[in-house]
Formats: structure tokens, C-alpha cells, sequence
């Protein structure tokens, strides 16, 4: 986040806007009360920038004024809120003040914290503006999810977030980076999280919206951000509420033959599991934020060179920073209480039995396999031949640790399954249980003449102009890296 010695308060904030007199337009907030519009009246010199402020709170009225739609906390009511009240300003003020003005709408749609404190405390917010007198406007929209327990601190937090976006929007909209960074300003994401930032209109024609959604991640605003097939920015919630999930963990540096068919079968395995029969599924790909880091700071190009091949192949994308399995299944917990399935590799199946990385936990392994397997979680377990696995253990960098032992391996072609596949004797026990009770099973149905396929090898042969690699990806992905010139690819 900025340096404390340099934040502004909010007070401070609101009162340069109010102070500053071309910016002139409407607060309309649902479901909190009227939380930014009182920082605003509190900072002082509020007439200089209020037209007006609503809440219309009662259903029956918010539908009168802004028309009907399934969901009250949603972006589909925010942006007819949006549109609805900046219509307004234009029709009313336009003629009279329109030459000296830059018009603009906040907006926000929220639920904090019942009275029994069971519902989920999240909102949409955002803002519309003119960035000159007459000119078209442009949007910016964040979702956030509130952590603060009491209601009360909640409405404070919104009112803080609020007022951030607004500033940002008006004084860091040409700074994307120092805008994110600014919209926690005088918090912390202890209490606020924003999972979903969009610009939208003529002020960011030249802005990507998905590198702003990865700086979420990185700047630690959320844990999580996801893109759906064409790189549109999705909003989690929205995509995995109440589904059923699998989800396939990879670099994709870039997507192979081996990720796909990995996918494809423990997809077909998954929908056949009676928990998920009838259920709607949701499939889709993490990439987890420090395989996106390279030498501590992230290549772009790389990033979005990744993301737009899965979506070449219709796939729907995670980034987190959850390292540990057991995080990100807890991440999908939020959302829903069906049945997650993730598929993997034997190699990431045995980095998952390496006591090392649950240090941290009290419990340690036990209890990092208690949050991963609780609440209907199964692993679905890709095999590997012998010399494939001894091949990926001599690349370094991704070293999974020492090979597995397998009772009579001594030739080339034995595959590494789920079921062979040893760990350390003081937790053989444990697999064991967990093989015998179903949370790991082999996937099946798999295509063998792609097991010795890894894209670190495709990587290299990119780069080097051996043509070997366009048989190693699917169609779609080779089509992709040429015509975009990918990994270094000279064609």
C-alpha cells in the first residue's frame, strides 16, 4: 500500500473534491445507508459538489426508480443505478451548467452485516464521470467483500472505500498502479478485500483490464482474481456460487496436450461422482501468483500470453496467491458447499506430502489435510512414466523433490499412478487411509502417447525454432503463438 507519511485522509480527500468546483454530480447508495455522501457532508463544502444523494432502500422503490433485477447486490444493478442517475444530471444540469462542468455518479448496491450475522458482506461500487465538459463518460467498478464483524465498522469502512474510489477515479485514473494502491488507503485489506476492479470507456482505451486484476493479487488487495474465456474480468462470486468446482493447477508456460486431457478426464470422472450429479459444474484452470513472478517481478507479457491461450481453448482462469492446496480449497468454500474436485500431476501430488511447507500450521500435515479433505474435496491424480518423472526431476527449477519409488521399476515404461506412487514411511499410513476412502483417486481414460509431454520442453523448443513443439499443444494454442508471435516464437 502507499507509504503512511503520504496518505492523504479521508477527510482530506473529500474536501478536495468538494473544493475542487468543476466536479459536480450525484451520490446513490443501497443497502448501507449513505455512507459516502456523509464523508462528503462532514469534510465540508459539500454544496460545491452534491447535486443530489438517494437511497432508495425499499425494494418497491428501487425497482420503481432503477427497473428490476434478479439479484440487489449485483453489477447488473449497479450500472442501472449508474445510468439511471448520470441521465438524470444531464437532462436537469446539462443546459445550465454543462460548460463548466464535469459531471459525475457514485454509485453502490451493498449488504453488510445482518442482524444475525450469517449472510455474506460484500457490494458492488463504482463511479461514472466526465473528464471534461460534455465528453463522454467513463466507469470505474470494484466489487469488495467486508471482514469487519461489527456492522457498524463495516458502514465505516464503505464510507472510507468510497471516497477512495471517487479520488482515484478523479486524481490517479492516469496512474492505474497508484490508483489500486490508493483504494486501501487509510485501511486495510483486514477489513476491506477488492476481488474485482473494471475501467470501462473512452478515459481507458489503452488500460488492460486484466493486468489491473493481477495487481489485485499482487498489491494484496484480494487473493484471488479470475477471467473468463474471451479475458473478460469475472467476478468470483458471481461464477462459482453454489457450483460444483474442479479446478486443474498449472503454469500453462504454455497450455500442452497433458493439460487438456488431464482436465478433459477428471472432468468426465467428476460429473459421474453421485455428489455432483445434477449439479452445475464449474471448471476452470489456477495459475498461482509465484509462478507468475519471475526474479520477484512479474512479466506482463508472459501473464497475459498465458491467460489469452487458455482462452483460446474456452477456459475459464484462477490467479491466487494460495501456494498450499488446502488455501485454495478453502477459498472455494466461500462460494459454495458442492463437491471441488482438483486434478494434478503425481509430482504436485507428492509435493502435497511434504511436511516442510505446513511448518506454520499447529497441527502441521494433519491439519493442513483436515482443511484441504473436509467438506466433500477429492484429488484426481494424472499418471506419469517413470522417465518422464526422472526428466521433469533433472529440469531444476520446478524439482518436486526426490523421485518416488516404485516396487519393480526397471524399465522405462512404468507409469506412475496414484496407486504406486510412494511417499515417506511416516506418512504412508496416511496416504493409505486416504487412497482407501476415495479423496485421492487415479484418473482414468487417459491418453498415453501424451504423458511425456511438458511445457517446459515446448518452452524451449519455441525458442529454439524446432517445429517439434506445434505437435505438443493444441491446435487452437499453436494458431495462437504464431499469430501472436508467444514465448519468444520468430516463426
Amino acid at each position: 500500500m502507499n507509504d503512511q507519511k503520504d496518505l492523504l485522509t479521508t477527510n482530506r480527500k473529500a474536501l478536495t473534491i468538494n473544493l475542487d468546483a468543476p466536479k459536480y454530480g450525484t451520490f446513490a447508495e443501497i443497502g448501507a445507508g449513505q455512507e459516502v455522501a456523509r464523508v462528503f457532508f462532514q469534510a465540508g463544502g459539500a454544496s460545491g459538489t452534491i447535486a443530489k444523494t438517494i437511497s432508495a432502500y425499499d425494494m418497491v422503490f428501487s425497482d420503481a426508480i432503477y427497473g428490476k433485477t434478479s439479484r440487489y447486490v449485483s453489477q447488473d444493478r449497479l450500472s442501472l443505478m449508474l445510468g439511471h442517475e448520470f441521465g438524470l444530471l444531464k437532462e436537469r444540469l446539462d443546459s445550465i451548467r454543462g460548460d463548466n462542468t464535469t459531471f459525475f455518479v457514485y454509485a453502490d448496491t451493498v449488504a453488510t452485516r445482518n442482524f444475525k450475522g450469517n449472510n455474506e458482506a460484500h457490494g458492488w461500487m463504482g463511479v461514472r464521470f466526465q473528464t471534461e465538459p460534455h465528453g463522454p463518460p467513463s466507469d470505474i467498478i470494484i466489487h469488495v467483500r467486508m471482514w469487519d464483524k461489527e456492522n457498524v465498522q463495516q458502514q465505516e469502512a464503505l464510507g472510507i472505500t468510497g471516497t477512495n474510489l471517487i479520488y482515484g477515479a478523479f486524481y490517479y485514473r492516469d496512474n492505474p498502479q497508484k490508483f489500486i494502491q490508493s483504494l486501501l488507503d487509510n485501511l486495510s485489506s483486514d477489513r476491506i478485500e477488492v476481488d474485482m476492479l473494471e475501467f470501462i470507456g473512452p478515459a481507458f482505451a489503452h488500460v488492460d483490464n486484466r493486468i489491473l486484476s493481477m495487481q489485485l493479487v499482487q498489491y494484496g488487495l484480494t487473493n484471488a482474481v479470475m477471467f473468463g474465456p474471451k479475458g473478460v474480468v469475472l467476478q468470483p462470486s458471481e461464477v462459482l456460487r453454489k457450483k460444483a468446482i474442479l479446478v486443474e493447477r498449472g503454469s500453462f508456460r504454455p497450455v500442452t496436450h497433458v493439460n487438456v486431457d488431464m482436465l478433459n478426464c477428471a472432468t468426465a470422472q467428476f460429473v459421474q461422482d453421485p455428489l455432483v450429479s445434477g449439479k452445475e459444474v464449474m471448471v476452470l484452470v489456477e495459475i498461482t501468483m509465484n509462478n507468475l513472478l519471475a526474479d520477484g517481478s512479474l512479466d506482463v507479457h508472459d501473464f497475459l500470453s498465458r491467460v489469452d491461450l487458455l482462452g483460446e481453448i474456452g477456459l475459464t482462469v484462477l490467479i491466487s496467491n494460495y501456494p498450499e492446496y488446502y488455501r485454495l480449497t478453502s477459498y472455494f468454500r466461500r462460494y459454495t458447499k458442492e463437491m471441488i474436485g482438483v486434478a494434478m500431476g503425481i509430482n504436485n501430488l507428492l509435493e502435497i506430502f511434504k511436511e516442510k511447507y505446513y511448518e506454520n500450521l499447529e497441527g502441521g500435515i494433519l491439519e493442513s489435510f483436515g482443511r484441504l479433505f473436509r467438506h466433500s474435496v477429492k484429488l484426481y491424480i494424472y499418471p506419469m512414466r517413470q522417465e518422464a518423472y526422472d526428466k521433469y526431476l533433472s529440469t531444476g527449477k520446478e524439482t518436486p523433490g526426490s523421485s518416488p519409488k516404485v516396487e519393480n521399476s526397471v524399465t522405462s515404461n512404468v507409469l506412475i499412478t496414484a496407486r504406486n506412487a510412494q511417499v515417506v514411511d511416516n506418512l504412508r499410513s496416511l496416504y493409505e487411509h486416504l487412497m482407501q476412502n476415495h479423496y485421492i483417486e487415479c484418473i482414468v481414460g487417459y491418453d498415453p502417447t501424451v504423458l511425456n509431454t511438458f511445457s517446459r520442453d515446448v518452452l524451449r523448443r519455441i525458442k529454439e525454432n524446432d517445429p517439434s513443439w506445434e505437435r505438443m499443444v493444441p491446435d487452437p494454442v499453436v494458431d495462437a503463438i504464431k499469430r501472436l508471435r508467444l514465448f519468444g516464437y520468430s516463426g
